[in-house]
């Protein structure tokens, strides 16, 4: 698996996109793949609950037949945090202040989530 390559993909997200703090990418059992995230932030932690968030989102979609599970986000007073599924085997965590453009977010999003995939998939 190419970590640089995924950094790559981490960092140009924050780059382009005002109030992205930080980011990670993670198996969906939770084990950390990489981070781009402050040291303030426990990477390893924000890999596992981000993977219970986005299990229980799975579930709740899945019960309620709404389809594909897209994105789980959380709002705090202070920003969010929003966990993408990349394929069935991993997940995307982009932590954001309170100037985040949510929708720009989920729009600009969709090809790092396509490449990020690629990347984890022997593909890039």
């Amino acid at each position: 698996m190419n970590h640089e390559a995924l950094t790559r993909e981490m960092r140009g997200l924050r780059e382009q996109l005002a109030g992205v703090t930080d980011t990670a990418v993670a198996a969906v059992d939770g084990l950390l793949i990489v981070s781009d995230a402050t040291e303030e932030i426990d990477a390893d932690s924000l890999a596992a609950l981000a993977a219970a968030s986005l299990g229980l989102s799975r579930r709740m979609v899945g019960m309620t037949e709404r389809g594909a599970l897209r994105r789980a986000v959380s709002y705090g007073s202070r920003g969010c945090a929003a966990v993408y599924a990349v394929g069935d085997h991993a997940l995307f965590v982009v932590l954001g202040d309170e100037g985040l453009d949510l929708d720009r977010l989920h729009r600009e999003s969709q090809p790092v989530l396509r490449r990020i995939d690629t990347i984890l998939t022997g593909g890039g």
